[in-house]
């Protein structure tokens, strides 16, 4: 089944998504890989603020190719979650709820993902065209001095990923 999951999203968005489905995001997508993963799980360790809220927020997991001239991003495809595994159950315990990247989770992040009600959405990979065209803006929000692997705010419309692992812990096997 076709979902919309507009960003910010609500409980209930979210709760209705399940394992299986086409999702198209459209919204504000937050962008970070495993250097950002660590700087805020290092944040949250020593009680510091986070540079954005985690509440009704997505991240993905992206490493952004350079703009060509006239376009808002260049190739946008997803990256291996795997590499993000180690820090997401503290940022899903934090209020982390919906991350889009590709490929699979470990157990400790299935297992927060249920407990805490959130999904993984997974991008298609070879696909990083198709996905800077459902980008309308991207800004840097925190972390400038890790250059592309930099916290990302982008404007998504229509952005295509499907459901892995929904709100009850059910994982797609396609």
């Amino acid at each position: 089944m076709r979902k919309t999951l507009v960003l910010p999203y609500s409980d209930d968005a979210i709760l209705s998504i399940k394992a299986g489905d086409d999702v198209l995001l459209s919204g504000v997508l937050y962008v970070g890989r495993d250097q950002v993963h660590k700087k805020l799980y290092e944040a949250l360790e020593n009680g510091e603020p986070l540079p954005f809220d985690f509440s009704g927020n997505a991240i993905y997991y992206m490493g952004p190719s350079p703009a060509p001239e006239g376009f808002v991003i260049g190739a946008a495809g997803p990256t291996t979650s795997a590499r993000m595994d180690r820090f997401s159950p503290r940022l899903i315990e934090s209020g982390l709820r919906v991350m889009v990247g590709k490929g699979p989770r470990s157990k400790s992040v299935a297992e927060g993902i249920a407990e805490h009600k959130g999904l993984y959405l997974q991008a298609y990979g070879g696909c990083g065209a198709l996905y800077s065209s459902c980008i309308l803006s991207a800004e840097t929000v925190a972390y400038p001095e890790l250059g592309p692997e930099a916290l990302l705010r982008l404007s998504v419309k229509d952005f295509p990923a499907i459901c892995i692992i929904d709100s009850s812990g059910d994982i797609w096997r396609g």
